[in-house]
Parts: C-alpha cells; sequence; structure tokens
C-alpha cells in the first residue's frame, strides 16, 4: 500500500472497491472515510491512498477479491453429467457446458453423477481452495426425494447424527417439504464434504434417496436456473462467496 505523495504506483482504492461491486466511486469514497475499509490489516481513512495486487483489502472485515480476470460460473449440473471436463469413455461432462468459454474453468467441489443441482466452476484457485477446504465449512442445501411419509424422528436423528462406515455425520438442519402417498421430498442442510454424504445420512435413517438436487451453497441459490442453465456470478455474489469461505 502507498499513500498519495508516494507517487502513482498501484490503483486507487475506491477504484478498486468500486470494481468490486461496492458502489460507486463516490460511494467508495464514503466507505472509506467512515473507516469499514482495511489494507493489509490497517484501517484506512483517507482519500488516496493506492494498493498493489499484492495488498489484501477486507471492507467490514471481509475479503475483497481483486482480479477482474477471474470470474465464477455457476451451473444447474443435469443428471448423468459427471463433474469433470473430460472422460475417457466419451461420458456427458461439464465441457459441454462449459467448453465454450475463452477461459480455463475448473469445476469446485463435485456432484455425483446422479445428482443435479448448483455446482461452481471457476478460473479462481483462491477461492476454489477456501471453498474446498474442510475447515471453512460452507453451508450446503439439498432436495431429496424419498420413500414416504417421513417420522418427526427423522431430523432429530439426522441433526443428532448418524454412524456411517467413515465417521458420524450431522445435519444443521432438515425438514419435510410435501408428502404425496409413498413419496416424500425433504430438504438437508449439512457443512459435510464427504463422498455421497447426503445419499448415505439419507439410507442410513430408512429413506434411501431416489432424485436428488443440491439448491444452495453458501450465500447462493440455485433459483430459477433450468438444468444445463449457467450464469456468470456478479461481483457483488462473489463478495458474498468470499466472505462465506474466508476464515478471517
Amino acid at each position: 500500500m502507498t499513500s498519495s505523495a508516494d507517487g502513482p504506483e498501484g490503483e486507487r482504492l475506491q477504484k478498486v472497491l468500486a470494481r468490486a461491486g461496492l458502489g460507486s466511486r463516490r460511494r467508495c469514497e464514503q466507505l472509506i472515510a467512515a473507516g469499514r475499509v482495511s489494507v493489509n490489516g490497517r484501517r484506512v481513512d483517507e482519500q488516496g491512498v493506492r494498493v498493489t495486487p499484492s495488498d489484501e483489502i477486507r471492507f467490514d472485515g471481509d475479503l475483497i477479491p481483486r482480479d477482474p480476470d477471474l470470474i465464477v460460473v455457476m451451473l444447474n449440473k443435469p443428471t448423468g453429467v459427471m463433474s469433470a471436463m473430460s472422460d475417457a469413455r466419451g461420458g456427458r461432462t461439464l465441457q459441454e457446458f462449459v467448453g465454450n468459454r475463452a477461459e480455463r474453468l475448473f469445476h469446485v467441489g463435485r456432484l455425483d453423477v446422479d445428482t443435479s443441482g448448483l455446482l461452481l466452476l471457476t478460473n479462481d484457485g483462491e477461492l476454489a481452495n477456501q471453498l474446498a477446504h474442510p475447515r471453512h465449512a460452507v453451508s450446503k442445501t439439498y432436495r431429496a426425494t424419498v420413500p414416504g411419509p417421513v417420522p418427526a424422528t427423522v431430523g432429530r436423528r439426522l441433526r443428532e447424527g448418524v454412524h456411517l462406515e467413515d465417521g458420524v455425520a450431522r445435519a444443521d438442519a432438515f425438514r419435510v417439504v410435501s408428502t404425496h402417498g409413498d413419496r416424500a421430498i425433504v430438504e438437508i442442510t449439512l457443512h459435510e464434504g464427504r463422498n455421497r454424504i447426503v445419499r448415505r445420512m439419507l439410507e442410513a435413517v430408512g429413506h434411501p434417496v431416489r432424485e436428488l438436487v443440491r439448491t444452495r451453497l453458501g450465500p447462493l441459490r440455485l433459483g430459477g436456473l433450468k438444468p444445463g442453465q449457467s450464469v456468470e456470478l456478479t461481483q457483488e455474489q462473489v463478495r458474498a462467496l468470499y466472505a462465506a469461505a474466508d476464515p478471517g
């Protein structure tokens, strides 16, 4: 970080904040003046400060993403598609949906081939590493179609923890969305990232999954995005994702 007296090195802080989606440059100047911005752990409340790519910038304690060439794409992965960019056997992969983009993207985490829903692809290695790290534990919400009806005791068992072959797994939240005869739709939220964890948990309580879709990841919701459709996240959404995955 350099002050305005140090010369033209770097880029003005308010310009970086504006590009990160915090508002107009005038609005960002007001945020700086209010002492809500820090650079390398030091609060900044003066105008004219310049920053370089190596500087760590935070707004209200949340890390600000910097590189405008880094993107994050949210895809509604259909069933029957592998969470991979290629497959030697010729199966359907993510390349089908983002292969025409100029950026070289890689998927963040994975959904098994029989699971649909929210999957992120990015060229931002730092964000991908934070989201994948167990210590940061970003919540994930799924909707599952299971045999019904589902007794009220199932939710309590899942929240208290069920014993699987690789240890105890606990749900943060669970609810029955609807029941139609012998078919029920349930919603489960957890921080776990183990392989096929939702399917194994629901099978352990006697309700094996027939269909499974991930509807939420941290602050992101699948919303009306149809299977196979993708959308590039806004700077505000990326910033919220950084905040959810940031250990600081």
